[in-house]
């Protein structure tokens, strides 16, 4: 069996200009699951991000600067369009600025999405599965045996939901509980494809580990 490692990015930038990049404590969470992968002896035989800046500037910081293959279809879900969508282009400030509301106006919205109880927005629930099942099956139709995927919390709960059989709504749900640069383990061969693990964190098993723990 080989495995599929998908690590989450580290911290974006929430509530500035450009979300799409980390913060300093994104940079620092994937220096250190970048260090503990190397003290496992762990080493990828193939390297896959989506197109996000974000995902990409977690496996520079892990230590990867070569970069790896890309695949748009580990791209996050679009919040930003679904909540303009939902609220027809007024998004209330409470639900952009404050983190707390944001993300259960998101929970929400994104069950809403799954029941097509909007119109307007720039992919369909369908399309986004669809799109990260084109990508799984990218990262597995390999020779390599350790296959290491940084992408985001949306997808890797998508894949897990669907690695289990579980109905849609648990997409969200797995989605939510996601923490940063927490790894996410599949094992595959041919056909087989199952979860090994969901969102580790031993890197932040630590006293000063733990300081680095953050969700969005």
């Amino acid at each position: 069996m080989a495995e599929l490692l998908v690590i989450r990015h580290g911290q974006a930038s929430f509530g500035q200009d450009n979300y799409d990049v980390l913060s300093d404590l994104g940079h620092a969470q994937a220096r250190t699951v970048g260090a503990l992968l190397r003290q496992m002896d762990w080493v990828p035989d193939r390297l896959v991000t989506g197109t996000l800046q974000r995902q990409k500037e977690t496996l520079t910081s892990m230590g990867f600067e070569q970069g790896g293959e890309e695949h748009a279809g580990f791209n996050e879900y679009d919040f930003g369009d679904l909540l303009h969508a939902r609220f027809k282009g007024r998004v209330p400030e409470l639900v952009k600025g404050d983190r707390k509301v944001h993300f259960r106006t998101l929970r929400e919205t994104v069950f809403d999405w799954q029941d097509a109880a909007f119109d307007g927005a720039s992919e369909t629930y369908e399309e986004f599965a669809a799109r990260v099942e084109a990508a799984r099956a990218f990262a597995v139709k390999t020779e390599a045996k350790r296959v290491l995927v940084v992408s985001s919390g949306g997808v890797i709960g998508q894949m897990t939901a669907m690695a289990l059989g579980a109905p849609n709504r648990q997409m969200m749900n797995l989605n939510l509980q996601i923490k940063n640069t927490a790894m996410t383990r599949f094992m595959f061969s041919g056909a087989s494809f199952s979860l090994n693990e969901f969102n580790a964190t031993p890197h932040f098993s630590t006293p000063e580990g733990a300081r680095l723990l953050s969700y969005s």
